[in-house]
């Protein structure tokens, strides 16, 4: 199951992200979550703490910061490339 953080979702009522982007983004963690594949995408592992492992997902100029936890994803953060490793720490 995928699951958005506040943040995520504020911004896109706000249409600080487009909705668009949005859809893309949807469309690959569906996609992810159906097959249990990261390799399907342009994913990469990130630096991450001792409880979790985070991982970004590339679309375009739009970065997803996200983790996974008991076979759920979590995405924490969607942003432009220059604002979402900022917005993330």
């Amino acid at each position: 199951m995928i699951f958005y953080e506040n943040v995520v979702k504020k911004s896109v009522a706000k249409e600080i992200i487009p909705e668009n982007v949005f859809k893309r983004f949807n469309n690959a963690f569906i996609a992810i979550d159906t097959t249990n594949d990261l390799g399907l995408f342009d994913i990469k592992k990130l630096k991450s703490s001792v409880q979790r492992t985070y991982y970004r997902l590339r679309k375009g100029k739009y970065r997803a910061i996200f983790y996974i936890e008991n076979g759920n994803y979590f995405v924490i953060s969607i942003a432009k490339r220059d604002e979402v490793y900022y917005k993330w720490e």
